[in-house]
């Protein structure tokens, strides 16, 4: 039995670059980078002092109580999912049966850094007493379920930077499935936090280009040194071709197909014959049921580190053949820095407004190509081009591999 189509409706977005998908797409196409010197907190002591920080968010329209009782990427997920909504124009009836799949690599780490320093300084019952439920990676979707009422399947995959890919396949499935008509699905994250940023500094894999923050996230790029921390939200709603049509529904995109795996090799490190990678696109294109050559556009993970970038490369040539050199591929990352689990929601809804406007957004900073790096990576400027079908890569620590095939709908 061939599984029915799935639609995209609506999508929001928060993002360093641009929050509100309009201000995030012109962001992405006019290669405005979103990364700057960390505000959020004295980072004068780290090795790396970047970071792409929100810094647009419009809380305004929602209750003081619940911001003051949740974590920033529960508020990140908040905006980004009023947003995408809005567009979808879902009554409020027809979002009772919607499942809400929004997940996080990491949850509250920002208010448990601080809340814990209360607690070794003060002692117990000193610190916020709504900490555990503000900072549990699940919040951000029940917050989003409270907020608009809806009362389907209510889950929180968390894959590291796979994890928005994740949730958006996991929706898919659902709907596809028949257990629901409607899902809002996407990621979130802000672990922009003296403790996290050291973290990742102690394990070499951030950027330390302090003097020029916006030069420092450049995938591609033989002087590449590292990713530069983000943070942000990106969420999609998703339905089945036959609800979207019954209420009339603007359909921005089609879902067509997602495919998974692990690499089964190295907690932080990428299998170097990507065969993870590799099985992962060739099952979502099989999902999708497309052949390679059809692919015109790869958003990559692309991720300005030194051993995921050639790796990716080689996994597109070994999937592609020789219709990899009439590929384009170009790097959100480059843009908006590294959001972890938020990177592949944010990609994801950056595909969707490729498909819908024709323009493809440039890969920022790709002056000194790698010689290893030798695919189309639309380096520096956007180009016009009404694109049909887009791959979305994501591969995480811990080996998960997660691919989208989006196109362009037609009936």
């Amino acid at each position: 039995m061939t599984p029915g189509r799935v639609v995209v409706t609506g999508v929001g977005v928060a993002s360093p670059v641009g929050s509100g998908r309009e201000r995030y797409f012109d962001g992405l196409i006019s290669g405005r980078s979103g990364i700057g010197p960390i505000t959020r907190f004295d980072a004068s002591p780290l090795r790396s002092r970047i970071a792409g920080e929100v810094r647009d968010l419009d809380l305004s329209g929602f209750d003081a109580k619940t911001l003051k009782r949740s974590s920033r990427f529960t508020h990140l997920a908040l905006v980004a999912a009023t947003e995408a909504l809005e567009q979808s124009g879902l009554e409020a009836d027809a979002r009772e049966a919607a499942a809400v799949v929004i997940g996080t690599g990491i949850g509250g780490f920002d208010d448990l850094e601080r809340e814990h320093a209360l607690f070794l300084a003060q002692g117990p019952e000193r610190f916020n007493p709504l900490t555990v439920p503000m900072i549990i990676p699940n919040m951000a979707a029940g917050r989003v379920a409270i907020a608009h009422g809806m009362r389907g399947p209510c889950l929180c995959p968390s894959v590291a930077c796979a994890t928005g890919a994740h949730a958006i396949g996991q929706a898919f499935d659902l709907i596809r499935s028949g257990r629901v008509p409607i899902a809002v699905a996407g990621s979130t994250e802000s672990t922009i936090s003296p403790f996290a940023v050291d973290g990742y500094c102690q394990l070499r894999a951030l950027s330390t280009r302090n003097d020029c923050p916006t030069a420092a996230s450049r995938p591609f790029s033989a002087s590449r040194d590292g990713f530069v921390i983000a943070e942000g939200a990106g969420i999609l709603v998703l339905e089945s071709l036959e609800h979207a049509r019954a209420r009339g529904a603007e359909i921005l995109a089609e879902l067509a197909g997602f495919g998974s795996s692990g690499d089964a090799h190295h907690l932080t490190a990428p299998d170097p014959q990507g065969r993870g990678a590799i099985r992962a696109m060739r099952l979502a294109l099989e999902d999708a049921r497309l052949s390679a050559d059809t692919i015109e556009l790869v958003n990559a993970h692309a991720t300005s580190t030194p051993l995921n970038d050639v790796t990716e490369t080689r996994a597109i040539r070994a999937v592609f053949g020789p219709h990899a050199d009439q590929l384009w591929v170009h790097a959100t990352k480059s843009l908006t820095g590294h959001a972890l689990g938020a990177s592949s929601s944010l990609e994801a809804v950056a595909s969707v407004l490729t498909l819908v406007h024709g323009v493809v957004h440039p890969t920022l900073n790709l002056h000194d190509p790698d010689p290893a790096c030798d695919l189309d990576y639309v380096p520096l400027v956007a180009r016009e081009r009404r694109i049909r079908t887009i791959m979305s890569n994501s591969f995480a620590f811990g080996g998960h591999n997660a691919v989208l095939v989006l196109r362009a709908f037609s009936a």
